[in-house]
């Protein structure tokens, strides 16, 4: 008798693109079973809820797909197949209605990634879909999917297979990158995966280490080569991380690979023209200390103080105060590795799919998620990508296996 498992696709990994490719082909009436090595899943969509889960953005297309940088036109076709729209929809199909925040931002009313991931799975469930945690591919056997599970080994012969295995950041929630020397072996063409959206080190003092490391400073305008961007900068012990950091890191780590170090120019008074600030600064100090003027007339934070007097002594005459305040050069001597990062670029290159996902060195495994070559800023637009490239591997599988019905 034929294992009913034997016709069904199997997706390899339980995370948000796995999930949602799950969803998908259940919807469209496939036997689906998921694999998860973790003994439970969406490890890392949970811990990306903590703060507030951020599910998409809600600017404008054009604005929004200029976030994947090298990588927009490819992109773009996912989000035609599932659109920040689509993901509003759906979320509310699982009973979770949404806002937008003041920065743009779209998130679940419930602030948490629990209640969605909880309705979510209920749905899978009622769909048909079996999830096997604690069971980890360990690449294949001629035809057959490898899994080590606490039963032994165990081979699945699949209709076709999705892997989801996410990048390498976080490696203690699941992804680890092992699959990357598995696909390697195949003929699979990976890029090396790098950290994204990760923090970078600042040589600080022990004072500022001492008294202002966890200090958030906002709002603050960085700039590095021609791009800017607004948000908010936290000095840490090792140096910098934040949403502006975060925005500008793909550029920061390519300059600190090739050069050795990054020079990042900080806006400590993004609201006040440089004009204004130094007519600021110009009125009478009377006994107040530089410090205090420096909080009262200047409108400086205690970090941005800090900040500032880091690089150096206070320049004399308003104008070269003001000049300074508006542009602290901060340097970045190394960026935090894998472990820290939010997530990862680098992965499986694009000229190694073909536009529905399916890698052309083995036919019939698609890939969706992390462990594809791209990379975007936090903000709503990794969440984005992921579930939408889940939606077009799974809609590959589709088309992949009608056409095979077809060629019978």
């Amino acid at each position: 008798m034929t294992d009913p498992a034997d016709t069904a696709v199997h997706i390899i990994g339980a995370g948000p693109a796995g999930l949602m490719a799950a969803e998908t082909l259940a919807t469209a009436g496939a036997r689906v079973v998921v694999h998860d090595k973790m003994p439970s899943v969406g490890r890392k969509l949970l811990m990306a809820g903590r703060g507030g889960l951020n599910l998409t953005h809600s600017e404008p297309q054009e604005a929004f797909l200029a976030r994947y940088a090298e990588s927009e036109r490819s992109i773009s076709d996912w989000l035609d197949a599932f659109s920040p729209d689509d993901l509003i929809e759906w979320a509310h199909g699982l009973d979770q209605p949404t806002f937008v925040g003041s920065s743009g931002r779209v998130f679940p009313k419930a602030m948490k990634a629990s209640p969605l991931l909880r309705a979510w799975r209920g749905r899978l469930a009622g769909l048909g879909v079996e999830i096997r945690t604690r069971s980890r591919w360990t690449g294949w056997q001629g035809d057959a999917l490898a899994f080590d599970t606490p039963d032994g080994e165990r081979l699945e012969h699949p209709a076709a297979t999705v892997l989801a295995l996410g990048g390498a950041s976080w490696p203690r929630l699941g992804s680890d990158g092992a699959w990357v020397s598995t696909l390697e072996a195949t003929g699979v063409a990976v890029s090396p995966l790098l950290p994204a959206n990760s923090g970078f080190d600042v040589a600080w003092s022990d004072i500022l280490i001492e008294r202002f490391a966890g200090q958030v400073l906002k709002p603050a305008t960085l700039t590095f080569g021609d791009q800017s961007v607004r948000g908010e900068l936290v000095v840490t012990r090792y140096g910098i991380e934040g949403g502006a950091v975060y925005a500008l890191s793909a550029a920061l780590r390519a300059a600190i690979a090739t050069e050795g170090s990054a020079t990042l120019v900080v806006d400590l008074r993004p609201d006040l023209s440089e004009t204004a600030l130094a007519e600021r600064l110009a009125r009478p100090r009377g006994k107040d200390s530089m410090t205090n003027h420096l909080r009262k007339a200047g409108g400086l934070s205690p970090v941005g103080i800090a900040l500032l007097r880091e690089i150096g002594d206070i320049p004399p005459g308003v104008e070269k105060l003001a000049k300074r305040i508006k542009a602290v050069r901060l340097t970045l001597t190394g960026i935090q590795g894998l472990d820290r990062a939010i997530s990862t670029a680098g992965g499986i290159r694009f000229d190694a799919m073909d536009p529905s996902l399916m890698l052309t060195a083995r036919p019939g495994v698609f890939v969706a998620g992390e462990m594809i070559d791209w990379e975007a800023p936090t903000g709503g637009y990794l969440l984005q990508a992921s579930l939408a490239s889940g939606v077009v591997a799974a809609n590959g599988v589709l088309g992949w296996q009608a056409s095979q019905s077809a060629a019978i």
